[in-house]
């Protein structure tokens, strides 16, 4: 399966697997957030389009477009064509210099980075059928109060994850009790009773569950249940392939 990337500008903006890494995450003692499994696989799973300038955007609250201001932070630098005040209101558009095109039947999500915070803007979703789509798609963020924001050169500007969208509308919610599913009311009944004991211990400072710090059973794909069958397929780590240069058509 291939995700076809083509370019509408030379050069284009850095495509590149998504990073584990967040500067929130490494602030915290002894980097705790990173042993939340979920937040670091939602961090690498897709990819991210890389911003080519150092640039600021200031919005005076206003609904024009020009009550938002973008200025690069270097004066050689130009904005160009890559980001522009299109949808007022201040609303940031950004072009991810790629037509994109998927199999039949599968999107592109488009949306900010998982996890990555910004004081004072917030990015702006969309889901885009890629599979038919000939032209290309923008990425738009939306300033949440009049002020100043940054992005900086090699800051993701844009997340794209693929899905299999036409197959979503068949999906059926069913609502259940729990102990309808014995099996699985024992494993829960198990961790809760694990999962108490645990931090009752951490909070009279037992000296082994200290050693421990925190229970690993999601993150070794453990069921807390004598016996009970390791997931088949439980993953810790995202190992998304890098983009590779197809060859360019030879001119006639």
């Amino acid at each position: 399966m291939e995700l076809e990337c083509f370019r509408m500008q030379d050069p284009a903006p850095e495509i590149v697997p998504g990073r584990p890494d967040r500067a929130w995450m490494d602030s915290f003692q002894s980097r705790f957030p990173y042993r939340c499994l979920p937040l670091t696989m939602a961090n690498t799973t897709g990819w991210e389009i890389l911003c080519p300038v150092d640039f600021m955007a200031e919005w005076n609250g206003g609904p024009r477009n020009e009550d938002l201001k973008l200025t690069p932070l270097d004066p050689t630098d130009s904005l160009g064509h890559f980001v522009q005040s299109h949808f007022t209101h201040g609303i940031l558009t950004m072009h991810t210099g790629y037509l994109f095109r998927t199999p039949p039947g599968w999107a592109v999500w488009c949306s900010g980075a998982p996890n990555h915070v910004k004081d004072g803007v917030q990015a702006l979703e969309g889901l885009i059928e890629t599979d038919w789509l000939p032209f290309p798609f923008t990425m738009n963020w939306i300033m949440t109060r009049p002020g100043r924001v940054y992005f900086n050169k090699g800051e993701p500007f844009c997340f794209i994850n693929l899905v299999e969208h036409q197959k979503m509308d068949t999906v059926q919610p069913v609502l259940k009790y729990l102990d309808a599913d014995p099996e699985l009311l024992k494993q829960y009944q198990v961790w809760t009773e694990k999962r108490t004991e645990f931090n009752a211990k951490l909070e009279e400072r037992d000296p082994e569950t200290m050693k421990q710090a925190w229970q690993r059973f999601y993150f070794k794909g453990e069921i807390p249940v004598e016996d009970a069958d390791a997931p088949a397929e439980h993953m810790v780590r995202r190992r998304l392939k890098s983009a590779i240069e197809a060859p360019r058509p030879k001119r006639k």
